[in-house]
């Protein structure tokens, strides 16, 4: 299987969104499991039906976590320099409107546009790969081309 990248810190969230769930929110619905059986008749037992099916999203997710967990790759940002590369945190400003904004290149499970944590398979990641300060780059989006000029580069 080919290793995931990804940050420190994305690492340590899965890990604790894993230790969370094991701990905790397994043991809860184990509980709630065998409090609906207690009320009886189970075909007709909402409460069971879904506490059953969140038992069966948590299973998922920690079969899931554990996969991504045992291909990490993890890198640590700090020890680069230079062009950006992975878990470089970039200020680009959109040549049209003039917007900033910030991103830093992670691993695909660690992402979150939100939060400015952008998946390195992503158009714009791609794109900012290799470039510098004051480079350009040429992004096709949903919303169409897009031209992004790159304002700063920092590894922390």
């Amino acid at each position: 299987m080919e290793k995931i990248p990804m940050t420190r810190a994305g690492h340590t969230a899965l890990d604790q969104e894993l230790r969370t769930l094991k701990s905790i929110e397994r043991p809860a619905i184990i509980r709630a499991i065998a409090e609906a059986r207690e009320h009886g008749d189970l075909s007709e037992n909402a409460e069971y039906h879904s506490a059953r099916e969140k038992q069966s999203f948590i299973e998922g997710r920690i079969k899931e976590l554990e996969a991504v967990i045992s291909l990490a790759n993890v890198i640590d940002p700090s020890k680069f320099s230079g062009s950006i590369k992975f878990g470089a945190t970039v200020t680009i400003v959109d040549e049209n409107t003039d917007e900033e904004k910030t991103y830093q290149i992670v691993g695909e499970p660690e992402a979150d546009l939100e939060k400015g944590l952008l998946n390195i398979k992503s158009p714009i990641a791609r794109a900012l790969i290799g470039k510098d300060e004051g480079d350009s780059i040429e992004v096709r989006t949903p919303g169409g081309q897009k031209s992004y000029e790159v304002l700063s580069i920092k590894y922390v």
